[in-house]
């Protein structure tokens, strides 16, 4: 591929996703916004003329150990385990999927002036690879255990990931956090990094995600004459979607209503399993539909043909699905956790839930369904929030970031152990 010319202090970074490939389609046990801004920021980066390569796991026998992403921007694949082996066995296989990476890396003839981790397995290959390359670290979480379990009772954690995300933040240079609240969480949580944490936020594709015709996008999925209420992510207790169906159980007028719930296997899902039960037993099972996985450029299609976009989750460390929704001009409700405050603007793009039952959206639901002027203007100020949180805009901050540390004029962490 022809290079682009870049006037930017880098040449080449290596991203770090193990278990989030850039490619891999959304929605799934496994997969949502780190895969996403994986992908764009990866692309972003590229258009600049920097050289990217993101290093992950195949996840698929049918995978190309090279996949190009876009100019300069390539998704390399690692195998190092077994394909569907998940995120929470994937510690075991990650000093071979170091070995493979370093084995790729010098056959290559490759040579990195930076590396940005995503996630706590990512992050400990990050680790590794700053200090062999005597390199900086830049690493995300994009979720903290220490807040998943704090978020709802009956989360579990493994020790080795409390203990692996205590590591990461304490030897990276840079952690970025998505959000003031994580930031706020990581200097509370890893005092040792407080001055090492910088507040990046996440961003949206503003060109993809705008607003079309609702009555056109209504057509496409046989919509028509329905209000549609949407949830869009990875189907899991975590995410509350148990909270969204008590919530429209309670609505007083259902009959033209629907239900989409995007995301997940509906085949295999144990969660889609309960929550069909759940809304059965609530006698609103004909107006839930499970649709499970689509392809990221079919969501703004979704999110048009719906009145509003509905988070009931107990912990986002960010809130794609919501910032995605606002670009396409749809009110979101969600829960007041997290990161959600940042994206969703309480009482001006839409509401935000402070409490965990469904009484609360229920009414909120009610509100925004029978008042198409109000939803309108909620619409419109969303729209406007979420442009200006393009990729380009976020890219910016993240290459400023790197430059500084290439460059050593931003301080960097602690000596790493054995360095």
């Amino acid at each position: 591929m022809a290079l682009m010319p870049s006037d930017s202090c880098l040449q080449r970074i290596a991203i770090i996703s193990v278990h989030g490939c850039p490619v891999a389609r959304l929605g799934e046990r496994d997969t949502g916004g780190m895969n996403v801004y994986v992908l764009q920021t990866a692309k972003e980066l590229g258009r600049r003329g920097i050289q990217v390569d993101v290093y992950t796991r195949a996840h698929d026998p049918r995978d190309e150990q090279v996949t190009e992403l876009g100019p300069n921007a390539r998704v390399i694949h690692l195998k190092a385990g077994p394909y569907r082996a998940g995120k929470g066995s994937l510690s075991r296989y990650l000093p071979l999927f170091i070995a493979r990476l370093l084995e790729y890396q010098k056959a290559q003839g490759l040579s990195y002036q930076l590396v940005h981790s995503h996630y706590w397995l990512s992050g400990l290959v990050g680790c590794d690879l700053a200090q062999r390359w005597g390199i900086p670290l830049v690493s995300n979480f994009h979720t903290l255990a220490e807040l998943k379990l704090q978020a709802r009772v009956g989360e579990h954690e493994p020790l080795e990931r409390l203990s692996g995300e205590q590591k990461v933040a304490e030897t990276a240079d840079v952690v970025v956090a998505l959000t003031h609240h994580e930031q706020e969480a990581l200097q509370r949580l890893y005092p040792d990094a407080s001055g090492r944490v910088a507040t990046i936020p996440g961003g949206v594709d503003a060109e993809l995600f705008q607003p079309m015709d609702s009555a056109a996008a209504k057509a496409q999925f046989g919509l028509v004459g329905k209000r549609v209420i949407l949830f869009v992510g990875r189907v899991e207790p975590l995410k509350g979607v148990d909270l969204l169906l008590r919530a429209v159980a309670q609505l007083d007028e259902r009959q033209d209503l629907q239900v989409l719930i995007v995301g997940g296997r509906p085949e295999e899902d144990r969660e889609i399993a309960r929550l069909r039960a759940l809304a059965t037993e609530l006698q609103i099972a004909p107006q839930v539909q499970f649709l499970g996985t689509v392809r990221h450029e079919e969501l703004p299609a979704y999110y048009n043909a719906a009145e509003v976009c509905v988070l009931p989750s107990y912990y986002e460390s960010f809130g794609l699905a919501a910032l995605e929704a606002q670009a396409c001009g749809v009110p979101v409700i969600a829960s007041r956790v997290g990161g959600l405050p940042t994206v969703v603007h309480d009482n001006e793009t839409g509401y935000l839930i402070p409490w965990r039952c469904p009484e609360p959206f229920s009414e909120h639901l009610e509100v925004l369904l029978r008042n198409e002027q109000l939803r309108q203007s909620l619409g419109r100020a969303a729209r406007q929030h979420a442009v200006a949180l393009s990729w380009k805009a976020v890219v910016d901050q993240l290459e400023e970031l790197y430059c500084s540390l290439a460059n050593g004029t931003l301080a960097a962490a602690a000596p790493r152990a054995g360095a």
